[in-house]
């Protein structure tokens, strides 16, 4: 009877370890296809998340200084945020949108000079074809940006309920940490409620330095191209500064329209114009990235260029822009829960040196 038994007893933990597989697998495919279903809400809760570190930070920085509680220093850092971008586009609007402006009509032109220049250098027409294909693809691109910039006017409700959620999270961020923690199993609270640590002040870091980053990579690439005499040069510069976000390619999209207006100008400009965005992320990739990861964390480089596409593809034109903080957190929440809890291996702590 005992190999009957044992026999019996197998089939029955076989079974039992077969559903428990299945349940598992099923399990996986839920929580991907509710990710993928609740991608735009997944994206605004993260957005919410990113600008509250923001106001959470300020606020702790003002209470430092000012010795006042939390709520006030709060208020006064949401409106210092709110201020000083009604201020910029209050002073710069109207001269940005006329530059942006002159970026849209000069754009066509300056194709036709590129394929003029073409000409006169005795290139194919496969080379030619190659570069309208281009172009083709950007004219789309900008469209599909166009059609998302139209979007996200007509969504003001979303933008505010991001800043709304943003305030809540940021005037008591500890009752949603505490939250989370209690839906942990108790053996897991302490693992994860380093990783939380580790994630914000990560997200904190690379905050800082992306801000630093995006000003210098602006103001560089502005006058650069001023210098140079390149049309739209301020409005060039603050696409260059807004696109430094977009870890890696972002600054060659920054770079495309910058070269076809320097065309308009001379090949010599558009060849200057190119060495500048050159110099530019050499200094950006040597200097303030480095900055960024010693503040923030190290993620290699492949991680960051594949992050973004993944990105693109699951949250769109969004996912793209908040790929580089997503990535921050993913990447630390790995190395604390993975490596370091369950596998037992050393890490280097976020931000820290």
């Amino acid at each position: 009877m005992e190999p009957a038994d044992r026999d019996g007893r197998d089939g029955v933990w076989g079974a039992g370890r077969v559903a428990a597989i299945t349940m598992v697998v099923v399990a996986i495919l839920g929580v991907a296809w509710l990710i993928i279903e609740l991608a735009g809400f997944l994206m605004m809760v993260f957005a919410a998340l990113v600008l509250a570190a923001v106001f959470s930070s300020m606020a702790s920085r003002v209470c430092r200084y000012t010795k006042m509680s939390r709520g006030p220093a709060l208020a006064i850092s949401v409106l210092l945020t709110i201020g000083v971008f009604a201020g910029v586009f209050t002073l710069f609007g109207s001269q940005l949108t006329n530059e942006f402006d002159t970026i849209q009509q000069s754009i066509p032109p300056a194709i036709d000079r590129v394929e003029a220049q073409l000409d006169q250098f005795g290139l194919g027409n496969s080379t030619r074809d190659m570069i309208r294909q281009g172009t083709g693809d950007i004219s789309s691109m900008a469209a599909r940006l166009g059609g998302f910039a139209m979007t996200a006017t007509n969504g003001i409700a979303n933008f505010v309920l991001v800043l709304v959620g943003a305030i809540f999270i940021a005037s008591d961020p500890m009752v949603y940490r505490r939250g989370l923690l209690l839906l942990m199993p108790a053996r897991a609270e302490e693992p994860v409620a380093a990783a939380l640590d580790d994630a914000s002040r990560g997200l904190r870091g690379w905050m800082v330095g992306q801000a630093v980053s995006s000003l210098v990579v602006a103001v560089l690439t502005g006058v650069g191209l001023w210098v140079l005499g390149v049309p739209a040069s301020g409005g060039l510069g603050v696409i260059a500064g807004l696109l430094d976000i977009i870890p890696m390619v972002g600054p060659i999209i920054a770079g495309v329209p910058a070269v076809l207006l320097a065309f308009t100008v001379s090949p010599t400009a558009a060849l200057w114009t190119i060495g500048l965005f050159l110099v530019v992320q050499q200094l950006q990739g040597n200097f303030l990235q480095p900055m960024i990861q010693k503040h923030a964390v190290d993620v290699p480089p492949a991680v960051l260029l594949f992050a973004v596409v993944a990105a693109g593809l699951i949250f769109g034109f969004l996912g793209v822009l908040l790929s580089a903080p997503l990535t921050v957190v993913v990447y630390v929440m790995v190395q604390r829960i993975y490596v370091k809890t369950l596998l037992g291996k050393p890490i280097k702590i976020a931000g820290r040196d």
